[in-house]
């Protein structure tokens, strides 16, 4: 018997533990966040792209090796482990240079991936509408742009003098011209779909349905929460970003009134720029929110640092002055193991979140209430304001006459 699949990659993590310049404790990367943590992150990142992870290692660093990203010294222990551990990928936990790149393949004689190209292959393999393969496609031209240099480089070492002028060269510059008009095209459709995502929200706005929308670290259980909410039949898989294209449905709350409940992409420390900047359209959808809903997996380790990830992501999308809830899911788990979730004990900074299990439906009527109660508020605050506005504007008048 003879495989014929393709045969799964087997990766080798890195990452750098740079010490803190205020002098506090290491094992902090990124705000608050673990070192450790994050390279068990990159791998449940490699499980879900379909790679093997064969092994990992982690440096201490005062910072990073602007050639190598890693020590002279740790390189040389990878490479010699190549022989037992049979690694054909080797991927770092921090976005590395062209050049970095570049110099570690040459050294490692391996493909050389980080962070950013990684979770940019999750997207393209999770993108199931044109939408989102619209928007995975122009992040990942804009990652690769600048690292074509180096592609034709076998062509470049042809020499010197007449008749051997720069064909490497050429086909560099032909290469990065049909990227540079891919990208072109690919911001001219998206453009379009901005302008049919607004019209779609300034169609809801004349109904005056208040929308809330989904926000949370990836696999915190958001599209299980929406299901439970609304009875939407949207995709829910235990893994890392299995939903990229927003999804939005009815929900109907304690008074029998309703809100839509929009369900967007979820979020990642060391989220890539390019990322960002290709699901704009997508994330304008956040905009629009009346109530940001933030779903929180209370049984990670890491908790905590999820959620000041997302709370500084939202703030970077300019949306940290919009009303927020907090929701504390997948409760379920702990009660497995013992707890009982009416006398859960809090950390602070979740002291204020509404305890529900989306997948036992555990909380939704409370949940319910929690959201409609936020949402009375924030349409008196709204009403408030727009008294005072025209307070204010009769005062200016009266000045002026």
């Amino acid at each position: 018997m003879h495989e014929t699949g393709k045969p799964r990659e087997r990766a080798y993590l890195v990452a750098a533990d740079l010490k803190r310049p205020d002098g506090g404790e290491r094992g902090v990367s990124n705000g608050r966040w673990r070192t450790e943590a994050s390279l068990e992150e990159l791998a449940l990142l490699a499980k879900t792209a379909g790679a093997k992870v064969v092994g990992t290692t982690l440096q201490r660093l005062p910072a990073f090796n602007p050639k190598t990203y890693i020590g002279q010294g740790k390189l040389a222990e990878i490479v010699a482990s190549q022989p037992d551990v049979g690694y054909t990928t080797v991927i770092f936990d921090d976005e590395l240079s062209p050049s970095q790149q570049r110099n570690l393949e040459k050294a490692l004689d391996a493909k050389v991936l980080d962070r950013t190209a990684l979770i940019l292959d999750i997207f393209a393999q999770h993108a199931r509408t044109r939408e989102g393969g619209l928007q995975v496609e122009l992040a990942q031209l804009e990652y690769i742009l600048p690292r074509l240099r180096g592609q034709w480089s076998h062509l470049e070492r042809m020499g010197a003098g007449i008749g051997t002028r720069g064909p490497g060269e050429t086909q560099l510059e032909t290469d990065r011209r049909l990227i540079r008009n891919r990208i072109s095209h690919l911001k001219k459709q998206i453009e379009k779909v901005r302008q049919q995502r607004d019209l779609h929200r300034r169609q809801r706005a004349r109904q005056g349905i208040p929308v809330v929308s989904l926000v949370g670290y990836t696999n915190a259980g958001k599209s299980t929460l929406m299901r439970a909410l609304s009875g939407a039949d949207v995709l829910v898989q235990d893994q890392l970003f299995a939903t990229l294209d927003p999804v939005t449905r009815r929900i109907r709350l304690p008074s029998n009134g309703t809100a839509l409940l929009t369900d967007t992409v979820g979020f990642i420390q060391k989220l890539p720029t390019q990322l960002v900047a290709a699901f704009r359209a997508t994330l304008e959808e956040l905009e629009e929110a009346t109530l940001l809903l933030h779903v929180v997996d209370i049984t990670h380790a890491d908790a905590e640092q999820q959620a000041s990830t997302v709370d500084a992501t939202v703030r970077d999308l300019g949306l940290g002055d919009r009303p927020r809830l907090l929701a504390l899911n997948k409760v379920d788990v702990l009660a497995e193991e013992g707890f009982d979730p009416g006398n859960l004990e809090l950390p602070e900074w979740a002291r204020d979140g509404i305890v529900v299990s989306a997948e036992k439906r555990w909380g939704l009527e409370e949940l319910r209430a929690a959201i409609e109660a936020a949402l009375e508020a924030a349409a008196e605050r709204k009403r408030l304001g727009a008294a005072q506005t025209k307070k204010r504007k009769a005062t200016e008048d009266r000045e002026v006459a």
